[in-house]
């Protein structure tokens, strides 16, 4: 297997003596090269003592050498200055565009490192490593899982960079809609995205001292003030609901003027969704903290520690929704605050994303800092994904480990490549 072949050349799992070339010339690696991701030879800069002479370029690796020919090497100039070409199996000899014949070696995986990648690929067991782990330093460990967090923040800030320029540039629009995809908490992420994205927060601004006007906008933008959005059984109670009627009054008047479009309520999942996870009950407490100036990404830069970021974002649902979760459907009266544990998720997806990726755009290290600071700061996550890996004996400290743990299995786990892993390439290095 060519992937494992580039592994084991990589990080030098094959013996250090006795390497030659197919022509008999012995061969000594002094520096595999970098990896190279693009286009071009597999790996640059590799420096190579072939019979005594030193050689600095580029090394391409295959399964059998007849597959320079196969992939065009012998008509791409970029392959010129490939100074070894390490194979499989020599069934050929490679010859470059400008003529020459680099010289070729046979490379074989070791045994044990095959015999691991395979047991790698095959077991059903989450995580496939676990019996590696155990035998781990706490050094290596949380090396890696200090890189896998700062991957996991990397990506996010992919994400807000992405909603930065879908809001034209606004920084705070680009918060908004992040902390309102949050919201969602997982099962309506994409539809309260999708609705952040359609409130137009500066037609908002203008009704900022008024609850009833924001949550109008609110509510209406998001489609659930049509009375096919309620279900079925509830939805006779809904029509004859007052708050709704005189939300839609505004709305339809706020529309109007600002020429407004909801999105569709379909988006919206309510299948085994708890009351106090409606969308109703979500969008509300949005309209309570931003009515309360809130919602303010000037204001989140201004918080020191997680005790700060949670006051500010602590928020309660209006009057009304203390009583109901959706039009006409009726609950038991409830400040219908932010549990401690919902707070906890805002902080890791929505408050240290944003100061890790603005801190970036500012180029200002002390807030990409606070962003490190508040996972450490943060309980970690309990879910399925990290209570097994303290099952395999892997130690979750906080939130930065266990978004170093969803990382891991999201981006390498699933996807099983074990090749990319620290974990991994400790397994497969290990003698079976």
């Amino acid at each position: 297997m060519e992937q494992l072949l580039h592994y084991c050349w990589k990080h030098r799992l094959y013996p250090i003596a006795g390497l030659r070339t197919t022509g008999g010339d012995e061969v000594e690696v002094i520096d595999p090269g970098l990896h190279n991701q693009n286009a071009g030879p597999d790996f640059f800069n590799a420096k190579v003592r072939i019979n005594g002479q030193l050689w600095v370029g580029n090394v391409e690796i295959h399964d059998k050498a007849s597959d320079w020919f196969a992939h065009g090497h012998d008509k791409d100039a970029l392959y010129n200055n490939v100074v070894l070409h390490v194979v499989g199996k020599a069934d050929a000899q490679a010859v470059t565009e400008d003529g020459m014949k680099p010289p070729q070696m046979e490379l074989s995986v070791p045994e044990h490192v095959r015999q691991n990648y395979e047991e790698l690929l095959k077991t059903d067991s989450y995580p496939p490593c676990y019996k590696i782990i155990p035998t781990l330093s706490n050094l290596m460990k949380h090396s890696w899982m200090s890189a896998l967090e700062t991957e996991r923040l990397e990506r996010k800030t992919d994400d807000i960079i992405s909603r930065v320029r879908r809001c034209l540039g606004s920084w705070e629009a680009a918060y908004f809609v992040t902390m309102a995809r949050n919201y969602g908490f997982g099962i309506n992420a994409e539809a309260m995205e999708q609705w952040a994205l359609s409130v137009p927060l500066n037609a908002v601004a203008h009704h900022g001292d008024n609850l009833f006007q924001i949550e109008a906008i609110f509510m209406g933008q998001a489609g659930l003030l049509d009375p096919m959005s309620v279900p079925e059984r509830h939805r006779e109670a809904a029509l004859a609901d007052d708050y709704l009627f005189k939300l839609h009054n505004e709305y339809k008047y706020l529309a109007h003027k600002y020429s407004l479009k909801p999105i569709d309520f379909h988006l919206w999942r309510f299948l085994r969704l708890r009351p106090q996870n409606f969308p109703h009950i979500r969008i509300s407490q949005l309209a309570n903290l931003y009515y309360h100036r809130k919602a303010s990404l000037s204001l989140l830069i201004d918080c020191n520690d997680t005790k700060a970021a949670k006051e500010l974002m602590m928020t309660e649902v209006t009057e009304y929704w203390t009583t109901h979760f959706a039009f006409g459907c009726e609950s038991k009266a409830s400040s219908k605050h932010l549990s401690e544990a919902s707070l906890n998720l805002l902080l890791i997806n929505t408050v240290v994303p944003m100061l890790f990726a603005y801190g970036r755009h500012k180029q200002e290290e002390k807030i990409t800092d606070r962003a490190f600071d508040f996972l450490e700061q943060l309980k970690a996550e309990d879910n399925h994904i990290t209570r097994t890996w303290k099952d395999v004996g892997l130690t979750v400290d906080n939130a930065g480990d266990s978004q170093a743990l969803i990382q891991l299995k999201n981006e390498y786990c699933d996807r099983r490549d074990c090749l990319r892993c620290r974990f991994g390439y400790e397994y497969l290095k290990g003698e079976s």
